[in-house]
C-alpha cells in the first residue's frame, strides 16, 4: 500500500510540476518549495464564519434568562418549570416579563414546540446627564448620544449616577430596556447619627443617599460615608 501510495503521489506531482529539462533531484526541490502555495487552500477556519445565526430553539432548552419573541413582543424568561405529568403530552411552564411593556404572564408551551428567540444585543453606554426630563447616555467609543425618558428609565433613577455605565438592551434596532451595575456605590447624605456601641446587627435606620433614594443601613452608617447598594434590590450591601 506504501508504495501505491508513493508511486500516486509522484505521479500527481510530475503532471503538476515535473520539467523534462531538469535534473532529477530538483523537481523534488521545486515541489518542496511550492507546496506553501497549495497549502493555505486547505484551510477550513472560515467555515464558522459563514454559518447563519439561529433565531429559534425548542421548548426544551428554555432556561432563566432566556428571551424569547412570542405574538411579536420580546420577553424574557423570569422562571421555569418542566412538567412530565403522568398521563398527557409533557408541558414546559414559564413565567415572563414583556420588555416592552414591563408586564409579567405566565405561559405554557408544549415540549419540543420551537420558539422564536427575540434578536436581542446590549452595549455599554456611560450615563452623562440629564437634559429637562431626558436621560443621556453616550457610547463612550463613538461618543454618540442616545436619549431615554423618564417613563422609559422608571424607578431605576433611585440609583442612578452620572458617569454610571450601564448596560443598555436593543430589540430590532430599537431600545427596549437598560440594566444599572448590580452593585453601585453611593454616598449618605442624610441619616440620624450613630450612637455608641452601635454595630451591624445593632438594627437599621433610614439614610438617603446622593441620588435622592432612601436605604436601610446598619446604625453605625453617618453622613458622608460610602455604601454598596444592591441596584436590584435596593439593600444595603457594606460600606465601600
Amino acid at each position: 500500500m506504501a508504495g501505491m501510495a508513493t508511486f500516486n503521489l509522484s505521479s500527481a506531482s510530475s503532471s503538476i510540476y515535473s520539467r523534462p529539462s531538469l535534473p532529477s533531484s530538483k523537481p523534488s526541490s521545486l515541489l518542496f518549495s511550492s507546496r506553501p502555495s497549495i497549502l493555505p487552500m486547505q484551510r477550513t477556519p472560515f467555515r464558522s464564519r459563514i454559518l447563519p445565526k439561529i433565531y429559534a430553539f425548542s421548548s426544551n432548552d428554555i432556561k432563566v434568562g432566556s428571551n424569547i419573541e412570542v405574538d411579536g413582543a420580546p420577553w424574557r424568561v423570569l422562571e421555569f418549570l418542566h412538567v412530565k405529568p403522568g398521563k398527557g403530552a409533557a408541558f414546559v411552564r414559564t413565567k415572563m416579563r414583556n420588555y416592552i411593556t414591563g408586564n409579567t404572564v405566565e405561559k405554557t408551551f408544549r415540549a419540543g414546540v420551537t420558539i422564536d428567540e427575540a434578536d436581542i444585543f446590549k452595549e455599554t453606554k456611560q450615563f452623562t446627564y440629564k437634559d429637562g426630563s431626558q436621560f443621556v447616555f453616550m457610547d463612550l467609543s463613538t461618543y454618540e448620544e442616545i436619549r431615554l425618558n423618564a417613563a422609559d428609565v422608571g424607578d431605576k433613577t433611585k440609583f442612578l449616577k452620572e458617569g454610571m455605565d450601564c448596560t443598555v438592551l436593543f430589540w430590532n434596532g430599537k431600545i427596549i430596556d437598560f440594566d444599572l451595575p448590580i452593585t453601585v456605590k453611593l454616598k449618605v447624605v442624610d441619616v440620624d447619627p450613630g450612637l455608641k456601641g452601635d454595630t451591624a446587627q445593632g438594627g437599621t435606620k433610614p439614610a438617603t443617599v446622593d441620588t435622592g433614594a432612601v436605604v436601610n443601613v446598619p446604625l453605625f452608617v453617618n453622613i458622608g460615608d460610602e455604601i454598596l447598594v444592591d441596584s436590584r434590590t435596593g439593600q444595603y450591601m457594606s460600606r465601600a
